[in-house]
C-alpha cells in the first residue's frame, strides 16, 4: 500500500501522539498517511507483499493492459517499496517512480539497485502533481489501494485531474482500491491471494464505517501498525473518473472481467483518456 506527497505548507500539524493512541479513528485526514508510513513499517512493508508471490498471483495482468493500449511510457504514482515500478522496467517500459513517503522511495530506490535498476524517484503531491512532473505520459498506474488515503472529494477529483492532464492524447489511468462494497454490506473476507502475499502476515480491519477504514497489520515478530483509509464504492469511484474526464472505462475483480460483486478482494479500474467523435451536429 502506497502513498501521495503533501510538501504544501497549508497542511494541518502532525498529530499528536496522544490522540493517535487515545482516538486513532478520528483521524480523517489525507496528510496523516505520513505519519503512518514510519521507517520500521516501510521496511517491513515487502515482507506483506512478498514480491516473488505477488508477481505469480498477477501474472501479466497489468503489462498486459498497458501494452493493450500502447504505453511505453508509464508514471506509476504510489511506488511504495518499488514492486510495479521494477516490473515494469523489467518488461520494458520507460518508468518515472513518483511517492508521497520519502521512506517508501528510498527503500524503492534501494529494491531497484538490488535487482540491478536505477529508479527515476520523484516525491510528488498528486494534488499538484504537475508540478513536480514535468512531463507527459501514455499511462498512469495509481495501484495498492493507495487512492483511498484520500479523505476528501475535493482531494480526489484534484487528483484525478492531475492524473488526466498529465496523461496524453488516448492516455489510460490504472487505478486499483479494495472491495470496500463487499467489505462495509457484509463484513471482511480475504485470501491475501493477489495483493498481499507473505503468509505470515495478519491483515484486518478493525473498525469500518462510511467514512473510515482503519487496517491493522501484524508481523510474525510481533510488531503491529496501522493504516487509517477511506472505502471508496466502486461505482463512486467510476463517476468521479468520469466526472473529470475520462471517457470510459472497464472495471476488473481480482483481474477479472466478469466477477460477482463479493467476491473480488481488490477492484481494478481502467479508464481511458479517448477522444470519441460525435456524429451529427456542426
Amino acid at each position: 500500500m502506497n502513498s501521495l506527497a503533501d510538501s504544501t505548507a497549508s497542511e494541518a500539524p502532525r498529530i499528536s501522539r496522544s490522540r493517535l493512541e487515545t482516538d486513532p479513528i478520528s483521524i480523517r485526514k489525507t496528510g496523516h498517511y505520513r505519519q503512518e508510513y514510519v521507517h520500521d513499517f516501510v521496511q517491513k512493508w515487502d515482507e506483506l507483499i512478498d514480491w516473488d508471490a505477488r508477481a505469480s498471483s498477477e501474472g501479466g495482468f497489468f503489462i498486459e493492459k498497458l501494452r493493450e493500449n500502447g504505453a511505453r511510457q508509464v508514471l506509476d504514482v504510489a511506488t511504495g517499496t518499488g514492486f510495479h515500478s521494477v516490473r515494469l522496467l523489467e518488461a520494458g517500459f520507460e518508468v518515472v517512480s513518483a511517492d508521497g513517503s520519502a521512506e517508501m522511495l528510498a527503500k524503492a530506490f534501494e529494491n531497484g539497485r538490488r535487482r540491478g535498476h536505477v529508479l527515476r524517484t520523484v516525491q510528488a503531491d498528486w494534488r499538484w502533481l504537475n508540478r513536480d512532473i514535468h512531463q507527459k505520459f501514455d499511462a498512469v498506474i495509481c495501484l495498492g489501494n493507495s487512492f483511498t488515503h484520500l479523505f476528501s472529494e475535493r482531494d480526489r477529483r484534484k487528483a484525478l485531474a492531475e492524473f488526466y492532464a498529465v496523461l496524453r492524447h488516448d492516455g489510460v489511468l490504472i487505478l486499483d482500491q479494495r472491495n470496500y462494497d463487499a467489505l462495509m454490506d457484509n463484513g471482511y473476507s480475504s485470501t491475501h491471494t493477489y495483493y498481499y502475499c507473505g503468509d505470515e502476515v495478519e491483515v484486518k480491519p478493525v473498525h469500518v464505517d462510511d467514512g473510515l477504514a482503519r487496517f491493522q497489520y501484524r508481523f510474525p515478530d510481533g510488531s503491529e501498525f496501522h493504516l487509517n483509509m477511506f472505502p471508496l464504492r466502486a461505482e463512486y469511484t467510476r463517476r468521479l473518473m468520469e466526472e473529470v474526464g475520462f471517457q470510459r472505462s472497464e472495471t476488473f475483480g481480482d483481474f477479472q472481467e466478469t466477477y460477482r460483486a463479493d467476491d473480488p478482494d481488490f477492484i481494478v479500474h481502467v479508464a481511458h483518456k479517448a477522444y470519441v467523435e460525435r456524429s451529427g451536429g456542426a
